[in-house]
């Protein structure tokens, strides 16, 4: 029990800094575009939960486990890193390293619309990226890599906690697949996925409605389905003007060479409620 406490105090040590940094400043998990990576956000994860692996059974191997004879032999502490535990981090680090390639070329040849994200009021961004698409829908492939991966290291930590004395948890060796798998998946997506163009905002002002996004090449744009002629503006944003049926809450598509952009729904921002003015 006290093992299991002073592991966990370990993990509080290591993963607390890291998450106030990130809470304060996600750069270091944001991608070229400015969101939350996936792929970058799950390696970060893995990484910290192998160091306070290493880290705690160390400490335990120079306290209670008998100092360096705990280390060794076929079946010691660290028996299972080279066959569970390095592959369950390489999945992660191949997607990172891998998309980011992958991205970077489509981007560079046209074949895939990266817009920057929308800034936030707070200046942070919300976790909600990890698991959605540039339009802000969830993506099913972002989501089962993102679960899945949170799922195996709940394995990983509990079973660890349950006995920390026996080293790295004795997990199957198929335990990889809980990571590679959706991390094969999740680089796939991003070598198949279409250049369909890409809302990231919407407004309307006396009249007038401005699109912003990517991938706007030779674009069509439609209210309700309504079409609505439009124009590109100097920074890339589309811009019509509403007729005078057109009335919030409208749902805005873009359409560029063939290809749709995921139905983006307006909804004006609600104004705040003034308080009446008392009486004298």
């Amino acid at each position: 029990m006290t093992s299991a406490l002073c592991a966990l105090a370990l993990l509080a040590a290591l993963a607390g800094p890291i998450c106030l940094r990130l809470h304060r400043r996600p750069a270091f998990i944001t991608g070229r575009d400015g969101r939350l990576s996936t792929s970058t956000a799950l390696a970060l994860a893995w990484t910290v939960i192998l160091v306070w692996l290493l880290l705690a059974i160390l400490g335990y191997g120079l306290t209670a486990g008998g100092g360096v004879a705990y280390f060794r032999g076929t079946d010691g502490p660290l028996s299972t890193l080279t066959t569970v535990y390095l592959p369950l981090l390489g999945g992660p680090y191949v997607a990172l390293i891998a998309a980011k390639t992958v991205v970077g070329l489509r981007v560079a040849n046209g074949s895939l619309a990266k817009p920057a994200a929308k800034p936030t009021e707070s200046g942070r961004r919300p976790l909600r990226e990890l698991i959605a698409n540039d339009s802000g829908r969830t993506d099913l492939v972002d989501l089962q890599y993102v679960a899945l991966s949170a799922v195996t290291m709940l394995y990983v930590v509990l079973f660890f906690l349950a006995d920390v004395g026996t080293g790295l948890p004795r997990l199957p060796a198929e335990m990889w697949a809980l990571t590679g798998a959706p991390a094969g998946a999740y680089l796939v997506n991003k070598i198949a996925v279409r250049p369909n163009p890409v809302i990231t905002n919407v407004s309307a002002d006396h009249g007038r409605l401005t699109v912003e996004g990517g991938g706007f090449t030779d674009a069509h744009l439609t209210v309700d389905d309504t079409a609505l002629p439009a124009t590109a503006d100097p920074t890339g944003a589309l811009t019509a003007t509403l007729p005078d049926t057109a009335r919030p809450p409208f749902t805005v598509v873009v359409t560029a060479r063939g290809l749709r952009s995921d139905p983006y729904r307006y909804e004006p921002a609600a104004l705040p409620a003034q308080r009446p003015r008392d009486t004298p």
